[in-house]
């Protein structure tokens, strides 16, 4: 179907009309930055101090973002949430894990441990989209699989211990579009792991995980216990080039100059309450427009699940994709609904680099459109 020839007043439009939910809107002072360091930093090894030098910022930069104690450990290695959610499957998960499965992304985890067959059958507790699962404690289960915000479906989790488990057992959170855009304390996970492309406003192919003493010991005891792991895939040789400013493989150098200047920044404006602020004020503003509106709903019923960096709204009365049809024919992109869940919606990043006020005039150019529709 053609998209309907709507043109929205230049003066209704955002200053910047990127709303993705990754890749997401990169700043233009990172690019800015990227660009000025000439000759000196791209096309260079990664085993030099000109590229080594970036990598320790970026540690010490996530180190004082998360308030880490000191004997946190931050692994970097490539590939991004995707692969790390395999490289889990050989390097964290001893025998038996339970995974909370409410979207898309939660669910691949669980599906990659189901398929590994050095493991347990995993346990899987489901929850229906749009709302979320909750752990429970169980003998025998070593490693509890959290998702902070499900990027799929806009439903967000508190993130605490499980009450009830194992000793020994380690709290794995997925983190991929929460990290850097929500608050999080360093003792309630034992790996917490994320890839830049969503909050850190830098491409993905990375993927970052900020260990506990505890995840530390069961990358030890594993590697020690002889199963056979990749050696892209495997944590213990992570760890060991991670704690040299180097990754095991060939990084995108690009990646991680940006992911640090979203780190600097957000430190310089006021550290992980600042950017957690700015995503939550972008997105109150969008469900309080949505339960105001004729036309619109919150996906998410419960407020308390509510994601603050991706939001999703549902439409009645006109058609999710017509509107994002016009609002990309406009320069406004990337607010699709996610397409395996089906849904006549909406679907809008807040993340911190997206500017509140340009989240306010995506609500105007909504309306301006969904009316000429009518």
């Amino acid at each position: 179907m053609a998209t309907p020839s709507i043109t929205i007043p230049a003066n209704l439009l955002p200053t910047d009309g990127r709303f993705g939910c990754g890749p997401s809107k990169v700043r233009a002072e990172a690019l800015n930055a990227l660009a000025a360091s000439g000759a000196t930093f791209l096309g260079t090894s990664h085993r030099q101090n000109g590229v080594k030098s970036v990598v320790s910022r970026l540690r010490g930069g996530l180190r004082e973002l998360f308030s880490l104690p000191s004997d946190y450990e931050i692994v970097l290695g490539n590939g991004g949430s995707t692969v790390f959610w395999d490289i889990a499957t050989f390097g964290l998960i001893r025998e038996r894990s339970q995974h909370l499965v409410f979207g898309e992304f939660s669910s691949k985890f669980a599906e990659a441990a189901a398929a590994a067959p050095h493991l347990g059958t995993p346990v899987v507790l489901e929850a229906t989209a749009g709302t979320r699962a909750r752990a429970i404690g169980q003998p025998g289960i070593d490693t509890y699989c959290l998702t902070q915000n499900e990027t799929s479906t806009g439903v967000a989790a508190r993130i605490e211990r499980v009450d009830g488990a194992d000793r020994d057992a380690l709290v794995l959170v997925d983190a991929t579009s929460a990290a850097g855009g929500m608050e999080v304390e360093a003792s309630s996970f034992d790996c917490y792991y994320f890839a830049p492309q969503k909050c850190f406003a830098s491409d993905g192919g990375l993927w970052t995980a900020l260990c506990s003493p505890a995840a530390l010991d069961r990358i030890a005891s594993i590697k020690a216990s002889k199963r056979w792991i990749p050696a892209s895939m495997d944590l213990a040789t992570a760890l060991d080039n991670s704690t040299k400013d180097q990754t095991y493989n060939t990084p995108a150098l690009a990646t991680i100059f940006l992911f640090v200047e979203q780190v600097e920044w957000m430190l310089a404006n006021g550290g992980l309450g600042f950017a957690a602020a700015r995503s939550k004020e972008s997105s109150d503003h969008l469900y309080a427009w949505a339960e105001a509106s004729p036309f619109a709903t919150p996906f998410v019923v419960d407020g308390q699940d509510r994601s603050p960096v991706v939001v999703t709204i549902d439409l009645e009365g006109v058609d999710a994709n017509t509107v994002s049809g016009v609002l990309r024919a406009n320069g406004i992109v990337d607010t699709d609904s996610y397409r395996k869940l089906g849904r006549n919606q909406l679907r809008v990043a807040t993340f911190p680099s997206i500017e509140p006020s340009d989240i306010r005039a995506l609500t105007i150019c909504i309306d301006h459109v969904v009316s000429a529709l009518a």
